[in-house]
């Protein structure tokens, strides 16, 4: 059963009417904060994805279908996965130092490498352009799935068939 505020806030989320976002952080926010910081634990980050949260749904208003999913739970999804792509991110930053002294780049043997295969490049550029703009913003730009999905106004489904697709094709270039 769904409540009038609910039906409400439905309304104005459709309509594109900004005094929805007051009402939902009113009645919301503690409980979509409580998931945030369920999955990340720093205070001030956790604040950050919850406004971050607010952006996502505010952005895809239009998009909720009601008949899919009750709001909170529209809300509750978007919360969560912003904050597990604020994880990732967060963490993928502190692996991408390099630890000069562990470093083998020099003791790296090229005789066992097909020259054929380095230029990867070259390879994505003979792909379909779909998967071309797909494989460049998760390789070569280092974007996560949803952050290309965010950039490139492309669903995250269609993004990660995309992916593999791609993929796929790269395989068959390099694994006749």
């Amino acid at each position: 059963m769904v409540s009038q505020l609910e039906l409400h806030i439905v309304s104005l989320l459709k309509e594109g009417d900004k005094r929805a976002i007051p009402i939902i952080y009113e009645n919301y926010s503690g409980s979509l904060l409580g998931v945030i910081q369920k999955i990340i634990k720093d205070e001030a980050m956790a604040q950050d994805v919850l406004q971050e949260t607010f952006i996502k749904v505010w952005k895809y208003a239009k998009k909720y279908d009601e008949k899919k999913a009750k709001l909170f739970t529209w809300l509750y999804r978007i919360a969560r996965n912003t904050a597990i792509d604020k994880l990732r991110s967060h963490n993928l930053k502190f692996e991408k130092e390099i630890q000069i002294a562990d470093s083998n780049v020099y003791k790296i043997s090229t005789a066992g490498l097909n020259q054929d295969a380095i230029d990867l490049q070259k390879h994505v550029a003979t792909l379909d352009v779909k998967y071309q703009i797909v494989l460049k913003a998760l390789f070569f730009e280092g974007m996560t799935q949803q952050e290309a999905s965010d950039e490139l106004d492309i669903p995250l489904g269609t993004i990660k068939s995309r992916l593999k697709i791609g993929l796929r094709e790269l395989k068959k270039i390099y694994s006749p």
